[in-house]
């Protein structure tokens, strides 16, 4: 685990939400800060670097952007799961893809516009890997909690 001074957590707290919406958001960081945004180029890119910080990025409400989103769990023997993984990154509304100690052992989240081109996708995954057994999981009801670490 990478080390952090306090220069580090305060960027980091600062980052995590309500993120600058300007030409040059890591100047507005380095005056709230007292810092130079040399100096928040840098840790952040450290802090990247060194997989403290994973992304950096909006998030949006999907539905609101006339999308719509799914959970994806596939159950993918062993020796496929790389193979399967790098298929499944190739779509554009994949935006995330772990695997899991389970029998379903590859998760996936989609965003598309439809729930038919979602679905359209999966089967050309399927086609496209040899694994058939996909769940799609659509939610039924969001719960939405904000998640922000005090570091």
């Amino acid at each position: 685990m990478q080390e952090l001074d306090p220069t580090d957590s305060a960027i980091l707290n600062r980052i995590q939400s309500d993120f600058p919406i300007t030409s040059r958001p890591f100047l507005a960081v380095a005056e709230e800060l007292g810092l130079t945004e040399e100096e928040v180029l840098e840790r952040v890119a450290r802090l990247k670097a060194g997989g403290v910080i994973r992304r950096i990025g909006g998030n949006f409400v999907p539905g609101k952007l006339g999308y719509v989103s799914t959970l994806c769990a596939a159950s993918v023997p062993a020796d496929k799961i790389e193979s399967f993984a790098e298929v499944v990154n190739r779509y554009p509304g994949v935006t995330h893809n772990y695997q899991r100690d389970n029998t379903y052992n590859v998760w996936f989240t989609f965003i598309a516009p439809s729930m038919e081109e979602i679905e359209d996708n999966l089967r050309q995954i399927a086609e496209d890997t040899g694994v058939n057994d996909i769940l799609n999981l659509p939610a039924t009801k969001v719960f939405k909690i904000r998640a922000e670490f005090e570091v």
